[in-house]
């Protein structure tokens, strides 16, 4: 973590300005502020306030630099909270909204910081006993079964996308990410394109999609899942997406690893096959077609890392100083062909 000294703010904060603005628009917030980049991000830029009664706020704001059209809207993701907010599910309170770019070079806003666990990885479970893996393995699917149970339209977000077609959407959407992103030609994503676009199964229902969802993403404390955090890919359409995406990150003890971290190669947690039971069992829904939906995730995420990767060697994402840069090319090349692998099996 990067933290600034008074009058010195990290990269990506105005600090007089935006100081200016929380002391104008959030509520109880006394300065002087302190802003700390919180690490672990690769997308939008995620910071810990502090005031001078030593409350804390995030904030949260695009990356540095040129980003692909569309991507990273604050107002959108601040929509998306505020409205999940208004049910049971587990998020931060949204403080505020700012959309004018002459405070902080680009748009922004602030939520309250939620005290608990981020397991981004396996060493930050070690602390943690077998029956806490074990319950937040079955709130991890009950926090899921919630945001797939909410109907938009009742907490304002009924106009947040598409109902229909959900596949189709993304496939469009991360196919021209991909080619506007892409470093190289990579046969891999190719093939696996074709086969996601000839095997596509048909849309049964519609909810909300977290797009994100998996532990890395979540504050956790007690055996419970306390805030379900990073909102920018949410949208409306096919809730085996979300499940999908959440067996490929919820990796077995013994498997690679798709991504940067999976802390469930630690052991303890429940098994994959278990995690399915109890959607299953929560929903309703038929999840048989998971394969799929697994393969089109690992798609989506390489187009994803490969739009991370293309942001950090163009200096899009500030310093880049610890960064395994060339890891995340690597790191593309895992996700396509671990993708192909399963619609082959299919």
């Amino acid at each position: 973590m990067s933290q600034s000294a008074p009058g010195s703010p990290p990269e990506g904060i105005a600090g007089e300005k935006v100081s200016a603005w929380f002391d104008a628009h959030i509520s109880g917030a006394s300065g002087p502020y302190e802003f700390e980049l919180i690490a672990g991000g690769h997308s939008n830029l995620t910071y810990r306030v502090t005031d001078s009664r030593d409350q804390e706020f995030v904030l949260r704001r695009p990356p540095l630099g040129h980003v692909l059209a569309t991507a990273h809207d604050m107002a959108r993701e601040h929509k998306i909270i505020a409205g999940v907010g208004l049910t049971d599910m587990p998020v931060p309170r949204t403080l505020g909204l700012c959309e004018d770019v002459e405070v902080n070079d680009a748009p922004f806003y602030v939520m309250d910081y939620v005290v608990g666990d981020v397991l981004h990885t396996d060493e930050e479970v070690d602390g943690l006993s077998s029956e806490h893996r074990m319950a937040v393995s079955r709130h991890v699917v009950e926090v899921l079964a919630q945001l797939h149970a909410i109907e938009p339209a009742e907490v304002g977000l009924g106009d947040l996308g598409k109902r229909e077609d959900y596949l189709a959407r993304q496939f469009r959407r991360w196919t021209k990410q991909w080619e506007a992103s892409k470093t190289r030609e990579l046969p891999e994503m190719d093939e696996t394109q074709a086969l996601l676009a000839s095997e596509m199964p048909e849309q049964i229902g519609a909810s909300i999609v977290h797009g994100d969802y998996r532990l890395g993403n979540m504050i956790s404390g007690e055996g419970r899942i306390l805030a379900v955090l990073d909102w920018e890919l949410c949208t409306l359409g096919d809730r085996m997406a979300d499940v999908g995406y959440l067996m490929n990150n919820w990796v077995q003890p013994g498997e690679p690893v798709p991504s940067t971290s999976a802390p469930t190669v630690a052991g303890g947690f429940a098994s994959r096959e278990q995690m399915l039971e109890w959607y299953a069992a929560d929903t309703g829904l038929d999840v048989s077609a998971v394969d799929y939906y697994r393969a089109f995730s690992y798609w989506r995420l390489a187009a994803i890392v490969e739009g991370v990767y293309n942001r950090y060697i163009n200096g899009a994402m500030g310093a880049a100083e610890g960064v395994d840069i060339p890891g995340f090319k690597t790191q593309v090349e895992f996700l396509a062909d671990s993708a192909l692998a399963l619609l082959k099996e299919a």
